[in-house]
């Protein structure tokens, strides 16, 4: 049995196991007419009431006023008129195929097959979130790139994804694995040391399938022997990286969590940072000039000190998280307030997979209003993702990428953790 025939049968019983209607793709001649009791202008930032969804195939074909739209003959129509309806969510900091539940010494026995196998049930745990994109930044084995490729082959359902195959870092950093003895001489397979050898790397990610390129501009958190706040890649470096990717079409992500490796990463040219923790003054001037989006994965602090322990993350991780998890929300208020721009990620696989709305309470609490934090998770993220044509609001010729809720997130954004109706592509998947 080959790789792909395994994901197909774990698709299979992950479809079993689940309570919610799905279809296997959208009919391209089928019509289909949502009715919407609210409807979530992202673009606008209002609420619209009593508004047709025109559905053909795929994509959206009309949006307006009930009393205005037109509903063709013999169109199929879903009646969400008691709920509020607006476009599908996008994640930009995911790792589908990582297990909370397996973390520090426990994670070292999976290997990168059994970790895509993970990816199949994290895919499916994701859209039945709401989340019908995300962007995933790191996987071993590049089975974020196998998974991508089996959704849109339709063998199973999950997000439209951008993914990064491995992250590219320093020798002994944050991308590399610094859990194995000496002996074993063991070095991760997307390290690069030096300018020219990380230009190298970024080709062999892209060779193989990766959409955006992943570095660890610093030392993180669930990583051993390192330091958040350090920086890690030069600025020649960084450069360097950017420079190839830009030139081959990739859009570079930089986990950095350190003053200087945010700055430096900026100056450098990536497109986003990635958790952003320890950012000051200078670095959110710069990434509001520059137009760099800020990337922060919020909510996760209360799983890692909750269940951090007993998922097997180590002792000097739960110390590290201790020490920078509020100052990271403290620094998100400051980054929002300062006029960065913002989009939403919340390094799900840290926590369980499905969780990944209950980001949105957090990014409330440190700053934005609900419709903000909601324009966080659309029309922003879509712009990051390079997908502003297609994805991330409801209008004409998008995706029909479609969610709902019971209430309305505008006014109790916890709403967004209880999602009733999920359309990806204009099939059903959960309703």
């Amino acid at each position: 049995m080959n790789f792909k025939h395994l994901l197909m049968s774990a698709a299979v019983l992950g479809a079993m196991s689940t309570t919610v209607v799905a279809t296997a793709a959208a009919d391209n001649g089928k019509v289909v007419v949502i009715r919407a009791g609210k409807l979530v202008d992202v673009v606008a930032g209002t609420v619209l009431k009593d508004q047709l969804i025109v559905i053909n195939g795929e994509r959206i074909s009309a949006v307006g006023p009930s009393a205005s739209t037109k509903v063709p003959a013999g169109a199929q129509v879903i009646d969400l008129s008691g709920q509020t309806v607006m476009p599908g969510l996008i994640d930009m900091h995911t790792h589908l195929t990582n297990d909370a539940k397996l973390g520090g010494y426990n994670a070292l026995g999976v290997s990168d097959t059994r970790a895509a196998l993970y990816g199949v049930r994290a895919a499916r745990l994701t859209l039945d979130a709401g989340f019908t994109s995300v962007r995933n930044v790191g996987a071993g084995g590049f089975g974020d790139v196998a998974l991508r490729d089996a959704i849109n082959d339709g063998d199973f359902i999950g997000p439209r994804m951008r993914t990064s195959a491995y992250a590219i870092g320093i020798q002994g950093g944050h991308c590399d694995e610094n859990m194995l003895p000496p002996d074993m001489k063991f070095v991760g397979r997307g390290v690069a040391d030096g300018p020219w050898e990380a230009r190298a790397r970024v080709r062999e990610m892209v060779k193989y399938g990766a959409d955006v390129i992943k570095i660890c501009a610093s030392g993180g958190v669930l990583s051993k022997g390192d330091e958040p706040g350090a920086q890690q890649y030069t600025l020649e470096e960084m450069q360097a990286i950017v420079s190839e990717s830009h030139k081959l079409g990739r859009k570079v992500a930089a986990h950095a969590h350190g003053t200087s490796s945010i700055r430096d990463a900026i100056i450098a040219g990536v497109d986003s940072i990635e958790h952003a923790s320890l950012i000051d003054e200078e670095g959110i001037r710069l990434a509001r000039e520059k137009g760099v989006y800020l990337v922060m994965d919020i909510y996760n602090d209360d799983y890692i000190l909750q269940e951090g322990e007993k998922a097997g993350m180590l002792p000097e991780s739960i110390a590290k998280e201790k020490v920078i998890g509020q100052l990271q929300r403290d620094n998100f208020r400051k980054a929002f307030a300062g006029g960065a721009k913002m989009a939403f990620g919340s390094d799900s696989g840290v926590y369980p997979h499905g969780d990944n709305g209950k980001q949105f309470a957090y990014m409330v609490k440190y700053g934005m209003t609900p419709m903000q934090a909601i324009q966080s998770a659309t029309i922003n993220a879509a712009d990051l993702m390079g997908w502003k044509d297609s994805v991330g609001s409801l209008s004409a010729g998008k995706f029909a990428d479609i969610v709902a809720v019971k209430g309305d997130p505008t006014e109790s954004v916890n709403e967004l953790t209880k999602i009733s109706f999920v359309m990806k592509g204009g099939a059903v998947i959960r309703r």
